[in-house]
């Protein structure tokens, strides 16, 4: 999916939601157990439910391969029942030297044929690069991140007067375009992100934090947002998690439906 694809998209959807399918089986409604593959069965009604009101799916990588085997056939089949008009982020966080990042780019791009990947930069441009050689795919990488953790390192500040976030945002630009990566920028760094628009006018920012995690979507629409938009904002348990019994899906599409209501009204101030 190209970058004007993505923004038509998110136009003709009125949305520009990402939903993360943190599938955990403890987690399911405990009827879907009966079924041969529960973790699929889970998926899949809730893309059937939501796949009108978002613009991506983002399956968390680790709730599956924790599962071994069976974890793997169910997301390849649920990347293969996503719809077309949906952007698929693997939420994988790879990041290794050059020969092994081929390896995890083959996995993910050839095998399960996802749009884009989660990249951790830390060790430089080789743990990058080979993902950026195929046309039409994204890397996405991890540039201030919503978890508390984040201002460990990413918040210190060098010699240089710039915080170690800032650095990697402005080295890594260079190795890409807007058109083929992407950054992650947690929605609980609200302050953050008119800073960051500044170095990277127009590329598009996945942004987790929204919903359980208590970021402000207006906040992050109001110092976010480029003249393609610009942002998918992610939101997983808050909405795969928000019923718990044989109407679950339903739930789960009133909370999405909740978010996009919201972003349509953000998005008719910006673009009518």
């Amino acid at each position: 999916m190209t970058y004007n694809e993505l923004f038509q998209n998110i136009l003709s959807k009125k949305s520009f939601l990402c939903i993360g399918l943190d599938t955990d089986l403890s987690k399911i409604p405990k009827f879907l157990l009966a079924f041969e593959d529960p973790i699929f069965e889970f998926n899949k009604r809730i893309i059937d439910a939501t796949h009108h009101l978002c613009v991506a799916y983002k399956p968390n990588i680790a709730f599956y391969e924790a599962m071994g085997i069976a974890g793997w056939q169910s997301l390849k089949k649920t990347i293969d029942y996503i719809p077309k008009d949906c952007f698929i982020i693997a939420d994988a966080k790879r990041g290794d030297i050059g020969n092994t990042t081929k390896k995890y780019a083959e996995a993910f791009f050839t095998q399960l044929n996802c749009d884009s990947i989660t990249v951790a930069p830390y060790m430089g441009v080789d743990s990058v690069s080979p993902f950026l050689e195929y046309e039409g795919k994204w890397s996405i990488i991890l540039g201030l991140t919503s978890n508390k953790g984040s201002h460990d390192y990413q918040l210190l500040e060098t010699t240089e007067g710039k915080t170690v976030y800032h650095h990697v945002i402005e080295k890594s630009a260079a190795w890409g375009t807007h058109e083929n990566m992407m950054y992650v920028i947690g929605a609980t760094h609200p302050e953050k992100f008119q800073e960051i628009r500044e170095w990277i006018p127009k590329h598009f920012l996945l942004v987790p934090g929204v919903g359980a995690q208590g970021g402000d979507l207006h906040g992050v629409a109001k110092y976010g947002m480029n003249d393609h938009c610009g942002l998918l904002v992610n939101s997983s348990r808050g909405i795969i998690y928000a019923g718990n019994d044989k109407d679950f899906a339903l739930a789960s599409k009133e909370a999405a439906s909740i978010l996009q209501q919201q972003m349509e009204v953000i998005l008719q101030s910006k673009f009518s």
